[in-house]
């Protein structure tokens, strides 16, 4: 939802990356933004009514962005899309911090524009397949955050920088940077920022993703 410059970058290259794409926006004039090799679906209407979000295909996707201009209408599509069509990969914009906080404990994830990247959107749409936040200057060690499948929780730092060979740098907790210690228990809803060599990216992620007793099988 949204047609502007961020949601346009998003449609484009999850369609570059084979994905099946659709883009909703009020203002027909905004789909001239799409460059015109761009295949999916152009829905004109507001992303939380149900009949443009039934034009677009929501009970078929796997993931939802709102990344339109305001917090009002993003985190309504949001609530719309994730409690009565059930997708479960949904990422609401949210220009005001303090708000974003509060939509995180409900459960919704939202990106505030100070930290803002079509990038940091399409990790949180699309789980596998991490992407490096940060990187030195030889390429060789990234930071990553990191999707953990959820039997990871409850087990220690220690246990997950064993079981995978990446460190934890940090973790976010409801919106709050914080540095645990090995003992640390993760949590629900913990955000897991790793570092990891480069080369190494997938494989962690790969590990993460699977539940911990199914790697000790």
């Amino acid at each position: 939802m949204g047609a502007g410059r961020v949601g346009v970058t998003l449609a484009e290259t999850l369609e570059s990356n084979g994905h099946s794409v659709a883009i909703i926006d009020q203002n027909p004039e905004a789909f001239r933004r799409l460059s015109a090799e761009f295949e999916g679906r152009r829905v004109t209407g507001m992303g939380f009514d149900r009949d443009a979000l039934a034009q677009a295909g929501i009970e078929d996707a796997y993931a939802f962005a709102a990344v339109s201009s305001g917090d009002n209408s993003n985190i309504l599509a949001a609530r719309v899309v994730r409690e009565t069509f059930g997708v479960d990969n949904v990422v609401a914009r949210i220009y005001d911090p303090r708000r974003a906080e509060i939509y995180q404990r409900l459960g919704i994830t939202t990106v505030a524009t100070v930290r803002w990247t079509a990038d940091q959107v399409l990790r949180r749409m699309m789980p596998l397949g991490a992407a490096a936040e940060f990187r030195d200057t030889s390429g060789r060690v990234s930071l990553c955050q990191m999707d953990l499948h959820p039997a990871w929780t409850g087990r220690t730092v220690r246990h997950v920088q064993a079981g995978s060979g990446a460190r934890i740098a940090f973790l976010s907790r409801f919106g709050d940077g914080y540095i645990p210690s090995p003992d640390d228990v993760l949590q629900e809803k913990d955000v897991v920022h790793v570092i990891v060599h480069s080369e190494d990216i997938n494989e962690v992620q790969r590990v993460l993703a699977t539940p911990p007793a199914a790697l000790e099988d």
